[in-house]
């Protein structure tokens, strides 16, 4: 199969299914057969929606029989998002709310918390019970003291909730656990933060550097459709992983890095850059600070110098570098998403940065463009009380460049310490499943044994709904409105969000539980909507729509305001850094005491008999939320370990052979896992996909399917600069005798 076939059957839908073929031995199914047509069938009413099964937030039509059942879920071809086309998690929705073990009745605890033991309760009951407690609580510490850990649409009102409260202890794990290195890096870089969708230009591009980015399996919709034009077009990918990924089977140079020495190759590839003259001199010398500085750093940093750290040859690094230069400007090292690794990450990614600024891509054709976002405006509200303390009083002069609230943080902070006059005290999670998001569990559970109320909002019996003292049930994306999407794109888009069904079960929206709640704790002028649709039609009026039109299109596109999707070689432009230019060397850094320019420093390496423990996502699973829909659990059951035949070998294990993992730290995984042994991972890692290995029994699918990395994942390494919290230093080793629990 040609690469281009092969990923061109992946924008169109069969993405699980082709990934599967190549990556998992899996045989064509037909089950997404039903999904592919975006047409609509004439037996069908239709129904505007985006996606809340990932971050991409696709917009798409829910389509509906003519006995009211809903069929099928596809893309709007307006949506740059997705343009008309879904991965098997966006067609897989319908699962989701046809799941058997969701939740749809408030519950209260009745036991001890993680015994999973509760009794129905009525909304009155649940609500007044969650107020009443709140409010002795903030009597007594403060309201500062509640926290909300959040993912998903529904944390637009819990915030708006809380900081009526009075509390902006406001965190989503997406930011400490995933991004928040990446956005740090190239806003004291460029002045600007990634964001999301990442404005990178891979339709136009000629040269992609994906280092630790997984194209293809964490099917970033629209991104994934680009590379595969990209490639149509003659462009050339470099893969960096210790993985031979999806990416990496399409790539003109794969590297297979050893583990933890990123930053040398990064180094590296900018010393060969600078000394070769391959740079971008017209643009650095006009937009860029720093330059003979970094000249200077990395004078040393040759390709043999790195070869001997990360095992990759000289020629081959130096063969990736001319590439990239002979690609430029149209060429992009992408920034990643989940970037959270080594405790080091603000520093990598930094590099990441300086390499695309000395190719000249922010702001150019086939790199970076500057994207366009269309604001709704807010309506009108009384002001919020301000707080008297935050987060960043449990953690003096720590993490100066965090610019969001980190949820690792907040768990921290609510184990009672002699120098905290407040601990959290109360935690609502909504759309999180803490559990499994956070690393080092035995914290989360230690912070969680702490609280005097948690609340659990969730569609989905999870493990932390076992911990909880009431439980939520939200209704799922297809029974609710939602706030309206503002993407991040080439163009302003708007999508819409309505019901195709009424919430089963007793299961609410989170508009509707946030403002029940506000007006239980005398805080309803903050929602004087009674019903959303009323607000969203307010909102869409003042840009000159309305919700009676978005029912009808879905999703709208606004011209861009200014032709400035690129940056013009004549235009003079300021930065938003401190020199007014791009920093290749950083005085925000410099200045908080930082290096200013990123240093490869070594990091531990596995104890004999033990591998460095890499996960990932498969195409059709995200996180934990998919882990039990019915329609993909059918594509994808269990994970699998992967090991080197050479490891596999010394240790006499064989393909589909059932083991557990054993961290450094004596961890042992709950449940086995199958042995997948193969030539695509290092001898010195094994991998794994995310989100498995289940432990809450209310999970009929996913309980007790394959092992949990986050359970093994217990060494975090915290950033120093932003408090991301590098996941990627812990090892494991296999247990072949074991007793089946």
């Amino acid at each position: 199969m040609k690469r281009r076939e092969f990923i061109k059957i992946s924008s169109i839908g069969l993405g699980g299914i082709a990934l599967a073929s190549s990556l998992y031995k899996w045989a064509p199914s037909d089950i997404f057969g039903q999904f592919l047509n975006d047409e609509v069938d004439e037996d069908t009413e239709r129904i505007p929606t985006y996606c809340e099964i990932c971050f991409w937030k696709c917009a798409g039509w829910i389509h509906k029989t003519a006995d009211g059942r809903i069929k099928k879920i596809t893309g709007n071809v307006d949506d740059p998002n997705c343009n008309g086309r879904l991965c098997p998690r966006g067609t897989g929705g319908v699962g989701m709310y046809y799941d058997e073990d969701r939740l749809t009745k408030p519950l209260i605890r009745t036991s001890d918390r993680g015994k999973d033991t509760f009794r129905e309760a009525s909304w009155d009951e649940a609500l007044d019970y969650i107020a009443k407690r709140m409010r002795e609580i903030a009597d007594k510490y403060g309201p500062e003291c509640t926290a909300l850990f959040t993912h998903g649409s529904g944390g637009k009102y819990f915030g708006h909730l809380l900081n009526a409260f009075g509390s902006d202890n406001i965190g989503a794990p997406s930011y400490a656990q995933c991004r928040g290195p990446r956005e740090v890096a190239f806003f004291t870089t460029f002045g600007s933060t990634i964001g999301s969708p990442e404005p990178t230009d891979i339709r136009d591009t000629k040269c992609l550097v994906l280092i630790g980015s997984h194209l293809g399996e964490n099917m970033h919709n629209s991104q994934v459709q680009e590379m595969s034009d990209a490639i149509d077009h003659g462009a050339s990918i470099i893969t960096v992983d210790p993985r031979f990924s999806i990416a990496a089977s399409k790539s003109k140079y794969w590297l297979p890095i050893k583990p933890a020495t990123d930053i040398a190759l990064l180094l590296s590839w900018i010393h060969v850059i600078i000394m070769e003259e391959l740079y971008d001199k017209d643009y650095v010398a006009k937009r860029c600070h720093g330059f003979e500085e970094l000249k200077q750093h990395v004078k040393d940093f040759t390709p043999e110098w790195a070869y001997g750290i990360t095992t990759l040859e000289p020629q081959l690094i130096r063969d990736a570098a001319y590439e990239m230069a002979a690609a430029a400007p149209a060429v992009i090292v992408h920034p990643g998403r989940h970037v959270t690794w080594y405790g080091d990450d603000t520093q990598r990614m930094r590099a990441v940065a300086i390499l695309n600024a000395l190719l000249g891509s922010w702001g150019r054709r086939g790199g970076f463009f500057n994207p366009e976002i269309k604001h709704l405006p807010k309506y009108p509200a009384p002001p919020y009380p301000k707080p008297g303390k935050s987060w960043r009083d449990a953690f003096p002069g720590k993490f100066p460049l965090a610019d969001s609230v980190l949820a690792n943080g907040l768990c921290d902070a609510t184990i009672p310490a002699p120098d905290r006059d407040c601990s959290f005290r109360t935690w609502i999670v909504n759309g999180t499943n803490l559990i499994e998001t956070l690393p080092n569990r035995a914290n989360t559970l230690k912070a969680i044994e702490e609280l005097d109320l948690l609340v659990v909002i969730d569609t989905m019996p999870m493990e932390i709904t076992g911990y909880a003292d009431v439980v939520l049930p939200e209704c799922t994306y297809i029974e609710r409105y939602d706030e309206i999407r503002e993407a991040t794109q080439r163009e302003g888009t708007l999508a819409l969000r309505m019901p195709a069904a009424e919430p089963a079960g007793d299961s609410k929206p989170a508009y509707w539980m946030a403002r029940e709640l506000a007006i239980r704790l005398g805080l309803g002028d903050f929602f004087p909507h009674e019903k959303i649709e009323d607000l969203l039609d307010w909102q869409l009026n003042q840009v000159g729509s309305s919700l009676e039109e978005m029912q009808k299109i879905g999703v709208k596109k606004f011209k861009r305001e200014y032709d400035d999707l690129y940056m013009r070689d004549s235009d003079e432009v300021t930065f938003n850094t401190n020199t007014g230019k791009i920093e290749l060397y950083s005085t925000e850094l410099a200045n908080n005491g930082f290096d200013p320019m990123p240093v490869y420093t070594p990091h531990p390496e596995p104890p004999a008999g033990f591998y460095r423990l890499n996960y990932g996502r498969a195409p059709m699973h995200t996180f934990t939320r998919t882990s039990n829909n019915p329609n993909l659990t059918d594509l994808m059951d269990e994970n699998t370990v992967w090991v080197n035949p050479k490891v596999a070998a010394s240790w006499g294990l064989e393909n589909d052979q059932y083991v557990k993992l054993q961290n450094q730290d004596g961890i042992i995984s709950d449940f086995a896992v199958k042995v997948r042994v193969t030539e695509r991972i290092r001898h010195d890692s094994v991998y794994m996909v995310h989100g498995f290995g289940h432990s809450n029994t209310r999970l009929s699918r996913a309980h007790g399917r394959g092992a949990s990395d986050s359970q093994l994942i217990t060494n975090v390494m915290v950033d120093p600069i932003m408090g991301g919290t590098g996941m990627r230093g812990n090892f494991v080793t296999f247990i072949t005798n074991f007793e089946e629990a």
